[in-house]
This record gives C-alpha cells, structure tokens and sequence, in this order.
C-alpha cells in the first residue's frame, strides 16, 4: 500500500480490481479546503485514459512491475514469440499487447512489462524510433522537397508510412513506433 502523494509518473496501482499507470500527476493545494493529488491513469489493458483525484494520505493498492527486455524471434498466428535475454525462455505474446508491433522486424529488443507477484505478461513496448527499409514506394522527383506533401511508403516489416515525396525505395528512414509517423531519412 502506498499513500495517495507517493504517485509518481509510471507509478502502477491496482483501481477497481484494473491495473493503472500513472502518467500525469499534479499535487494541488487549493486556498480553502485539504491538499490533493489530480492524477491521469492508464489502463494497462484496454489504453483508457482516467482522470481520478486522491486525497492526501488516502491508501492505494500499488503494484510491482518488472521491465525485462526481450528478443522478437517470430509470428505464431495471433502472438508474437519472444525470447528472455537471460534465461532463453521462450513466450508468447498476443500482438494487440505489443505497442508499435506492425514496426516489429526479427530480433529486435523489445521491453516486457509484467506484473511481479502473478508474473502475468501486461504489455510489451518497442523502442520509441526504430530503423526500417523502405521497400515499395513511388519514385521521388528531384526537387520535391519544396512541399509539406506525404505519399505511402511500404517499409520491410509490411506496415504503411506516410513519407515526404523525394524520398525513395531502397533507402533507411527512422520511423515514430507510436503513431507510425515518418521521423527522417538515416545517413
């Protein structure tokens, strides 16, 4: 049990029975009246954003996460296969728990994050930038740098990007695995 004010960014608590991560928080202390804490949850499984206000010294049930990185070995139908870097034990995990899986390409490192006293998988999380080749895009023109304009780009994992018209097939971008957006070309 923690109290209300120990909340931090990435802190993890147990709210009506759902697993939350905290990724806001603001400790207020209004003219009239007790201190509080504004805090904006994540639900570990479904994303949902909450906004909760906790009194001070009001307990909550926290819970203990362990972020272990783990190697992209394979698809296997709806799960992706991983390996631990330490034991070499192999798991499955459903792709809809991923962030950024269509970015996903064979042997990338990719952080688990689990709950430690059940050892339940919550959610596993790519790097925030990834490196992927571009493998069918329409040629640019020389010149097309001028405009803000985007065109489809097919990178070597299959997902789509939205790329800047003079760049072309063959070549590395840096891709945002978030939102999928294009972050610039690597020399």
């Amino acid at each position: 049990m923690i109290n209300a004010q120990d909340i931090k960014n990435g802190t993890c608590i147990r709210l009506d029975g759902d697993l939350y991560f905290c990724i806001e928080f603001l400790h207020v202390k209004p003219g009239k009246g007790n201190t509080f804490m504004r805090t904006k949850l994540k639900n570990v499984v479904d994303g949902r954003v909450l906004e909760r206000r906790f009194n001070i010294g009001e307990k909550l049930e926290d819970v203990r996460v362990e972020r272990r990185p783990y190697q992209y070995l394979y698809m296997d139908g709806q799960d992706a296969i991983f390996m631990n870097q330490e034991t070499y034990e192999q798991i499955p995990i459903s792709k809809d728990l991923i962030t950024g899986a269509d970015f996903m390409k064979e042997s990338d490192i990719v952080e688990v994050v689990s709950d430690a006293s059940t050892e339940t998988i919550l959610f596993a999380e790519m790097p925030i930038k990834t490196q992927l080749k571009i493998t069918y895009t329409e040629p640019g023109i020389k010149g097309d740098t001028a405009t803000n304009s985007l065109k489809p780009a097919t990178v070597e994992t299959g997902a789509t990007v939205r790329v800047p018209l003079f760049v072309n097939e063959g070549e590395i971008i840096e891709v945002d695995t978030r939102d999928g957006s294009y972050q610039g070309r690597v020399r």
